[in-house]
């Protein structure tokens, strides 16, 4: 296997911060040739002096000056600004993007890499959820790999692996529960941000960690799972399973049930990703059958976490509605990240913004974005932000 270039877009974030440990321990099989970041200039100058890739792109151009300052001893390229975010996609200087900024601001860099005909390691689960129907049909016509990296989608992928005929009669996206699992209205009502940020299984950014508590993410992950893998709604179930071992599982029509496990660490499916079709040795932490030696399935609260529900909603009414329940959830996390809001508030935002934005059947690319915008307005107006 020749060495692969990567481009990893959000290389600051959690998903990118780990990308770039599975490069460092496999220098002769990856490189990173682009790394970006939205403000975290600090953390983006000390990966571009170990990695030295070709280029950086800030997104925060007030931060432009101290990385290109930083980086003036290098040959590296520095840009900025969101639309340098986009074009450093466009640029042929690499052979796989992972996609790794976090929310819909992922969409657009996707796309053009799409577009420039490079296969895709997608850490970003919104960009499916707003326009997956866009994405996949491009990917389709450039016949390009889109390979998931979130570990619940990776594992399906890794189950689909040969079955390339047989027809999958659903799929069960497991669900760790978070940390409030098996709460009541009663108790989240009180739940603060602090709270809600640790997660007992994962470890993940603050947007990510607070939609597991919610779980939107599990919703997000169901509108995600139609798109990757060609389904129908009807064929897509979660279930909680708070050890988080079994990461998802595929159902074949004949009512075999197929299932990838492993220790809850990122790396792996990070990793499984960037190498595709290889597997590469690693000495990341084994999964020991004595220790949890029990594991447990049951079904999600869809009462007590309506966010679930909401998104269960949007998956089957389609069109632009999951770009409308993502761009309220996205304020929503925002404002309870800040403290503007409650835990339960989330969900009522989500909600009325859902009743409130006109829904598409068939949108149109420049359709989503002027949903996208138009949610958030509306969104941010409920906590007057």
């Amino acid at each position: 296997m020749s060495q692969k270039r990567i481009a990893i877009f959000g290389s600051t974030g959690s998903i990118g911060t780990q990308a770039l440990e599975v490069i460092k321990a496999n220098p002769d099989l990856f490189s990173a040739e682009i790394l970006t970041a939205q403000s975290n200039d600090e953390l983006l100058i000390k990966q571009a002096l170990m990695f030295n890739p070709n280029m950086v792109v800030i997104g925060d151009e007030k931060k432009y000056l101290a990385v290109k300052e930083a980086l003036a001893a290098t040959d590296i390229k520095v840009f900025a600004g969101e639309a340098a975010l986009a074009e450093a996609a466009l640029v042929d200087c690499y052979d796989m993007m992972l996609a790794g900024i976090v929310g819909y601001a992922g969409l657009k860099p996707t796309l053009n890499a799409i577009e420039l005909g490079k296969p895709i390691a997608l850490a970003n689960k919104e960009t499916l959820v707003v326009a997956g129907d866009i994405v996949m049909r491009n990917a389709a016509e450039k016949r390009i790999p889109v390979i998931p990296v979130d570990s619940e989608h990776s594992a399906i992928f890794q189950c689909l692996v040969g079955e390339g005929r047989n027809k999958i009669e659903k799929i069960i996206l497991t669900a760790s529960g978070g940390p409030f699992f098996g709460k009541k209205p009663n108790f989240l009502v009180n739940v603060k941000r602090d709270h809600a940020l640790q997660h007992p299984n994962w470890s993940m950014g603050a947007k990510i960690t607070i939609d597991s508590a919610t779980l939107m993410n599990k919703g997000l992950e169901m509108i995600e799972a139609k798109w990757l893998f060609n389904l129908d709604p009807h064929q897509i179930q979660v279930v909680v399973h708070p050890q988080s071992i079994i990461h998802s599982m595929v159902q074949f029509e004949d009512g075999s049930i197929k299932a990838q496990m492993g220790m809850p660490d990122m790396k792996l499916p990070i990793q499984y990703a960037l190498a595709f079709p290889q597997r590469i040795a690693n000495d990341f932490p084994r999964y020991d059958f004595k220790k949890p030696n029990t594991l447990t399935f049951e079904e999600p609260d869809l009462k007590t976490f309506r966010n679930l529900a909401l998104a269960i909603d949007a998956l089957h009414r389609g069109g632009n509605m999951p770009c409308i329940l993502n761009a309220a959830n996205e304020i929503a996390v925002f404002a309870f990240l800040r403290n503007r809001i409650g835990f339960l508030d989330m969900t009522e935002m989500v909600e009325q913004t859902m009743a409130k934005i006109s829904f598409i059947e068939k949108p149109t690319l420049q359709e989503y974005f002027d949903t996208d915008a138009e949610a958030r307005d509306f969104a941010a107006s409920l906590v007057h932000m």
